[in-house]
């Protein structure tokens, strides 16, 4: 902890309302044949998930790596982060055009993830690491159920 300090991480925080905007979407907007509005099959796991994810977003957005490089668009992982962000856009596109394929459904749980992954190794923040893989293990066990 002697390479962390807390404190707001706004970027963090745009990443994560970045994420959720598809999500907001669609609470409010129906989907034909959404088939994600189903009752949960796993919901023991769905409640450790929202558990790891509550963590990891405050530690993503409250704790900060002192020796963590400025935000730069030279960073390899920044744009691994924008890659993989603009592929879940795509599959929502995908999913709100009718595509409840197997994959398109596993790609919604998968390609968030990465995307926080990537913005931690950029930012140093091996502690969000932690709950973001424990986030990602169980996010993609409800995507394939």
């Amino acid at each position: 902890m002697k390479k962390y300090q807390f404190g707001f991480g706004v970027w963090g925080l745009a990443l994560f309302l970045l994420i959720m905007v598809p999500n907001l979407i669609w609470f409010a907007i129906p989907v034909p044949n959404d088939v994600l509005r189903q009752e949960s099959v796993t919901p023991f796991i769905d409640t450790l998930a929202s558990i790891f994810q509550v963590i990891m977003i405050a530690s993503l957005c409250l704790l900060k790596r002192k020796d963590a490089p400025r935000i730069s668009i030279r960073s390899k992982w920044l744009w691994a982060c924008t890659a993989a962000l603009m592929i879940y856009f795509i599959c929502w596109v995908a999913y709100y055009s009718g595509v409840t394929r197997k994959l398109i459904l596993l790609s919604l749980s998968v390609f968030p993830c990465i995307s926080f992954i990537t913005f931690e190794i950029d930012r140093k923040n091996r502690i969000a690491l932690i709950p973001t893989l424990a986030f990602t293990a169980l996010h993609i066990t409800y995507g394939l159920f």
